[in-house]
């Protein structure tokens, strides 16, 4: 399975981006907030420590006092490691601290609390605060505006606050609070990069499971696929089970068991429509090949071949017919097809195809008549071809003194031509086929008169009206048949 043209990849692929870009956000999310939390904790105990420094500061007297009291002083700050303290005098002379390391400078007194061991050295003395940085003044308040970040020489991220502080003789004193953010910067890139395993993982898991999933779901189409490959033209009458498949495939399944079915009946007319076609052709070929056999058995006179040729004349002329309906019938379902339409009379077209089939009514010992009026937009050739169609239809199979009656009427949305006929009715059983190609209404109704279209005028004139966007139907009963035009206004393109 190509996996660039792969539905369920595509779509495991998209939801897996989906869930990693997701994971992402949340895991910025959750990182950043806990960043702010520590960020926010860690400063609070800095400015605590500063507060309560200062506020013991203020209740000494002197310097001296200061290192007698630094254990005191840095109470606040006792066990915990990460903080570094430091109290010196305005000389820089430290007074009193806590994890900071010593320095070689001989000023540096001892430790206040008078151990032996020194307290771990956290940061060197250089690197508890930046030379440049400013003091909160004695007189103001410490918040968490003023502590600053710095980097100290080895790299490492130092938080912290400078303030000043007055002894009760009115010394200024020093109070400097770091933190070394070392071991912050360790538990979040630890954090940051679980975040980051969990939402990879997450994703991959995620994208793993949709396909899966997808393909699941699209197990019933793909039986739906086999199923559809199986059949074949010997097999167009199987049908898709629309009970199996999903309620979303349900839609799919009627509407390909309805392609089948189109595709069943379009086989089968094309089956009969080439037996039929076949059958046509076949019966004035043989007509033609017999009566040459039968001149060319013995020496025939001249009049006798000159009505041979006659004889194989006329079928001629009746295989021409038959290719030229075949061939119109063709262009006609062509979607290419193109009308040519104008306005006219209908009543003076009627009038001018029944004069046209008059003779043909004297020889048959019929009357036409020409009834209603109605303006038509059509393509005139194709209505007379129509209407010149049934109007040979009603003249072969009604009896003689019979009236065939034209008539037009219409309304504000169609207009309807009707060729009406008396005579046996259409068999029942054959009225919901009579516009199909090759079929022929029963010999007895016409009397044996001889001619027609093979079958395919009836056809014809079906297509003429689906080109007009219009309609045909048949009425038979026994006041007659009438075969019913409708012309849809605005129908026709």
């Amino acid at each position: 399975m190509t996996l660039g043209r792969s539905l369920g990849a595509t779509l495991a692929l998209a939801f897996g981006a989906t869930m990693l870009a997701v994971f992402a956000l949340v895991g910025t999310y959750v990182y950043t907030g806990l960043d702010r939390q520590v960020r926010t904790q860690d400063d609070l105990d800095i400015v605590l420590a500063a507060r309560h420094t200062r506020r013991l500061a203020g209740e000494l007297d002197s310097l001296d006092a200061v290192r007698a009291h630094a254990d005191r002083l840095t109470s606040q700050v006792l066990g915990n490691t990460a903080l570094s303290m430091a109290v010196v005098d305005e000389r820089g002379n430290v007074l009193a601290r806590h994890n900071v390391g010593r320095t070689e400078r001989e000023d540096l007194p001892p430790a206040a609390s008078g151990t032996a061991s020194p307290a771990p050295p956290a940061l060197p003395d250089a690197e508890l605060f930046p030379p440049h940085a400013t003091p909160v003044p004695a007189a103001e308040r410490i918040t968490v505006d003023r502590i600053a970040t710095w980097r100290a020489d080895g790299g490492t991220s130092v938080r912290g606050v400078l303030a000043g502080a007055m002894l009760r003789d009115g010394t200024q004193i020093r109070i400097a609070i770091a933190r070394d953010m070392s071991d912050r910067a360790e538990l979040l890139d630890g954090y940051r990069n679980k975040l980051k395993l969990a939402g990879g993982l997450g994703a991959l898991c995620a994208m793993l499971l949709s396909y899966w999933l997808i393909r699941t779901a699209l197990a019933p189409l793909r039986e739906i696929v086999a199923n559809t490959g199986r059949i074949t033209v010997d097999k167009l009458d199987a049908r898709l089970d629309a009970a199996r498949a999903p309620r979303e495939l349900r839609a799919l399944v009627d509407a390909q068991n309805a392609m089948l079915g189109r595709l069943q009946q379009a086989f089968g007319h094309l089956s009969q429509f080439s037996a039929d076609l076949a059958h046509d052709l076949r019966t004035p070929l043989n007509n033609m090949r017999g009566a040459t056999e039968v001149a060319l058995a013995r020496p025939r006179s001249p009049g006798e071949y000159q009505a041979l040729l006659e004889s194989n004349l006329e079928e001629y002329d009746r295989l021409a017919r038959m290719i030229e309906n075949v061939l119109f019938l063709a262009r006609a379902e062509h979607p290419t097809f193109v009308t040519r339409q104008r306005a006219f009379d209908v009543h003076d077209e009627l009038t001018r195809i029944a004069e046209y089939f008059e003779g043909l009514a004297d020889e048959a010992g019929s009357t036409l008549r020409v009834e209603g009026h109605g303006q038509l937009t059509a393509d005139v050739e194709l209505f007379r071809r129509a209407v010149g169609n049934l109007l040979a239809n009603a003249l072969r199979y009604t009896p003689a003194g019979g009236v065939i009656a034209l008539s037009v009427d219409e309304t504000a949305d169609a207009v309807r031509v009707v060729v009406e006929n008396p005579g046996e009715p259409i068999d029942p059983a054959l009225l919901p086929r009579i516009f199909d190609r090759f079929v022929r209404g029963d010999p007895a109704r016409s009397g044996g008169v001889p001619g027609g279209t093979a079958g395919l005028g009836l056809a014809i004139v079906r297509s003429v009206m689906e080109l007009h966007g219009g309609t045909a139907r048949v009425e038979s009963d026994a006041a007659g048949t009438r075969f019913i035009l409708i012309f849809v206004r605005n129908a026709a393109s």
